[in-house]
């Protein structure tokens, strides 16, 4: 219970040049073809457990996911073939990592430091139940040791900082793999994208969903944006 309320009541607010920096940093990170490659596990982790929560939450019967070296992931879950159940599940990866990114700054512009931590190491261990491959377990368990690391052992303001970091990161390294996946349907690669799925699951074109998926992001970006510099 002590953990608990700890984790719930408000911190200090970090200063503001704290949230500035992780925010630099964070959009560094994604923008660097060196540190990209690495760091894009992390989204390709939320854009999976999206996938699975969604197949969960719309009664299919979720097998398991696996995380690969290069970055990609695979969601496998059983039902009707077409149905909103379907479409909900493919839908859901993009917009998950953009989701998470504006719950941790929703919870940061309240001083929920340690909560924003603690639900993701939460999240990740949920995550490591439904992991079917090696490299997915051992991703899954260095990025919660390294939340964990900066939990126990950093202080105050390292720890707001590195917080603020994971939820920048999370808002626009979502992003990213939108551009990317319309390259590479430019480039007539990735027909079984999520948005080509999509369009043969709805009717709708590629295009609406990249588009779709690329507005989603960027409102999460701009709300939370406005939680944390507001």
């Amino acid at each position: 219970m002590e953990i608990l309320r700890r984790s719930i009541e408000a911190q200090p607010a970090p200063p503001q040049w704290v949230i500035v920096v992780a925010a630099v940093l964070a959009a560094v990170t994604v923008l660097s073809d060196r540190l990209w490659p690495v760091a894009r596990h992390v989204i390709t982790i939320a854009h999976e457990g999206g996938h699975a929560l969604a197949a969960v939450v719309s009664g299919r019967r979720l097998a398991g996911v696996r995380l690969h070296s290069d970055t990609s992931g695979v969601t496998v879950s059983a039902g009707r073939p077409t149905g909103p159940g379907v479409i909900a599940t493919v839908a859901a990866g993009y917009p998950t990592p953009s989701l998470i990114g504006l719950g941790a700054a929703a919870l940061l512009a309240t001083g929920r430091t340690s909560l924003v931590l603690q639900v993701c190491v939460a999240l990740l261990l949920t995550m490591l139940v439904v992991i079917r491959n090696g490299f997915g377990v051992l991703s899954l368990l260095v990025s919660t040791a390294a939340i964990l690391a900066v939990s126990w052992f950093a202080p105050p303001t390292a720890r707001a900082g590195f917080a603020a970091y994971v939820a920048c990161f999370l808002l626009l390294g979502a992003l990213r793999p939108v551009v990317e996946v319309q390259r590479q349907r430019r480039r007539r690669r990735g027909r079984d994208s999520d948005p080509d799925q999509l369009a043969r699951l709805t009717g709708l074109p590629p295009g609406f969903w990249v588009g779709l998926f690329g507005l989603t992001g960027l409102a999460c970006l701009a709300g939370g944006g406005e939680l944390l510099f507001g």
